[in-house]
């Protein structure tokens, strides 16, 4: 279903075609889960001009080296459509109760440094690191993980974080985009304006140009006033418009199976 998925979105106009990487679904029962990085390949199999990626990858539960193979090898399989979406991961089922760091700010640490070593490694140079939390280096031995990608300078990575918090987006301003989000209800207009998020990265990087804003939102298909939403974004600074489709959704129709609803949404186009 998720190729299908990608090749409705591709026919209907969508820029990108995002995934979740979570272990496990938001509830109890048996709810479908996929591997993001499977399901993207099979995406960019079946489709050639859309944008894919992870929305986000929490790169502490993961080997920087085997992202680079994986994220390097997704990129010349789609001919240069990859987006790396990354952050610090939340949920305790998918840390704490599965042995992973539980401690927010150690996977802070964890990201920026595997961050850093991820880029070194996408330029399939030789590289030696020997960090608190990373290791590519032996005797007289070096990573070098060739080839790189086909996107230069590097696979654009956005950085997404919880408004209004504050290492996420000072993170966020040494990449190439920022995926912000609210806790405590849906995100508004007013978030991505002045004194919110486009400011916030303004102060923190000079000028917004060459970083992307993905803000996220749930816009009605049938809705003509969802282009008046998106521009209002847009106005405001946002870059990309992240439709959230998820089983959750209350708008999405009840009358037929998820995936069926979800490709509805899909089919309607931005």
């Amino acid at each position: 279903m998720v190729v299908e998925w990608a090749v409705t979105a591709e026919a209907a106009g969508w820029d990108g075609f995002f995934l979740w990487d979570h272990l496990f679904a938001f509830s109890d029962g048996p709810i479908e889960a996929v591997d993001p990085w499977v399901a993207l390949t099979a995406a960019a199999c079946a489709t050639s001009t859309i944008r894919i990626g992870t929305l986000v990858t929490p790169l502490p539960r993961r080997r920087p080296v085997v992202v680079g193979r994986q994220t390097v090898t997704l990129d010349r399989l789609s001919r240069g459509r990859l987006t790396l979406g990354v952050g610090t991961g939340a949920f305790p089922y998918e840390w704490e109760y599965c042995g992973e760091k539980g401690d927010h700010r150690t996977r802070g640490a964890m990201l920026d440094e595997h961050l850093d070593l991820l880029d070194r490694l996408w330029t399939g140079h030789p590289v030696r690191h020997d960090g608190p939390h990373y290791r590519a280096a032996g005797p007289e031995w070096s990573a070098t993980c060739y080839p790189s990608p086909l996107q230069h300078p590097r696979i654009p990575v956005w950085v997404g974080g919880s408004w209004p918090g504050s290492r996420p987006f000072v993170r966020a301003a040494r990449w190439d985009g920022v995926v912000p989000m609210r806790a405590d209800g849906p995100w508004q207009v007013a978030d991505t304006a002045a004194v919110a998020v486009a400011d916030r990265m303004r102060s923190l990087r000079a000028d917004l140009s060459g970083l992307d804003i993905a803000v996220p939102g749930e816009s009605d298909g049938g809705d003509l006033d969802r282009h008046r939403l998106h521009q209002a974004h847009a106005d405001a600074g946002a870059t990309w418009w992240v439709e959230a489709i998820h089983p959750a959704r209350p708008d999405l129709s009840t009358e037929v199976p998820w995936p069926s609803a979800a490709m509805q949404r899909l089919a309607a186009g931005p």
